[in-house]
């Protein structure tokens, strides 16, 4: 059985996907970072591969994410890509045609303008975590309300009051002051995911021509609240593809896939057995110009395989 593995490193979740010969998902992943990316990337590892058979060959590796490249080192990628990339690519297959990709993650969000699958426009909220899922995992335990519930919720409101949503301790404040109010907590959960929309639209889509289709992917895509807020802002329907969960790892996949067969080179993978490797990160501060860049240190049994971080290039020649 040949497949072919995806990456996606994020600050809040590391997912992995494994795509057969003719591109379905055979297996995903979708688990926490916790902080630890070296760690959630070889756990992740180790779990895949229980659930694969023994026949298996990867024949192509590709990783994304903002932990594209400590990925890529470990395993052995054949194409480390940006998720811009990698999320329109997994749209464009997932949605054959669609115009606007609605993505948001833990800690941002982007939206992605495509024309005949090719990425035209796009935008990311990197500053402000108002909407994003750490945000949202933060109201619904201040509220008491596990996060899986807190979409269903958001639907029961009959009376949604307004939130300002334009910043997180805004929000947040504003929250508070209605529940003292004693409006009901379902009310206030639609107030607040109609305001997070309203900061999407307002922020990261300022400007953006939003067509159909639109496709809304990344953990927040689980939350009905959002997800019908969206619907009712924009007055469109949008579609969740069944992996919305995972898109960041399907794309990496699919682009290592075409790398590979378009190089005609053979995989760079490591193995799953990197996963019993031990990593140590580290870092320094380079001296040599003004901009004192922060390179990153990738260390296996002592000796380093990796160095990254230097805007001029200088020290990722070093990679061993």
């Amino acid at each position: 059985m040949k497949c072919v593995l995806g990456v996606d490193v994020g600050s809040v979740s590391t997912n992995i996907v494994v795509l057969d010969e003719v591109l379905n998902v055979v297996e995903s992943l979708y688990l926490r970072t916790q902080g630890n990316p070296i760690n959630a990337i070889t756990r992740g590892l180790k779990h895949i591969e229980k659930k694969l058979p023994d026949n298996v060959e990867v024949i192509s590796v590709g990783t994304t994410g903002s932990g594209r490249i400590l990925a890529g080192v470990i395993i052995g990628a054949d194409i480390i890509k940006n998720e811009i990339t990698a999320h329109a690519v997994a749209a464009s297959r997932e949605v054959p045609d669609a115009q606007t990709v609605i993505e948001i993650g833990g800690q941002d969000s982007k939206i992605i303008i495509l024309k005949d699958g090719i990425v035209v426009d796009f935008a990311m909220n990197t500053v402000c975590a108002a909407g994003t899922g750490s945000f949202l995992d933060q109201q619904a335990s201040r509220l008491g309300i596990p996060i899986e519930s807190f979409g269903e919720m958001a639907l029961k409101s009959t009376v949604p009051v307004r939130i300002a949503g334009r910043c997180t301790v805004f929000a947040e404040s504003d929250m508070i002051h209605k529940q003292q109010m004693g409006h009901k907590k379902e009310d206030i959960i639609k107030g607040l995911c109609d305001a997070l929309v309203r900061n999407y639209l307002n922020n990261v889509g300022k400007g953006k021509n939003i067509q159909p289709t639109i496709v809304f992917q990344g953990g927040v895509a689980a939350n009905k609240g959002i997800h019908k807020a969206f619907e009712e802002q924009l007055k469109k329907d949008i579609v969740i593809p069944p992996n919305f969960s995972v898109m960041g790892a399907i794309g990496a996949a699919l682009l290592a896939k075409q790398h590979v067969k378009v190089n005609n080179t053979n995989t760079k993978f490591k193995g799953f057995q990197v996963s019993e490797l031990e990593y140590d990160a580290s870092s320094f501060e380079c001296t040599g110009c003004s901009n004192l860049c922060e390179v990153i240190n990738i260390k296996n049994n002592e000796q380093i395989i990796a160095r990254w971080g230097s805007r001029c290039g200088k020290w990722e020649t070093m990679v061993i």
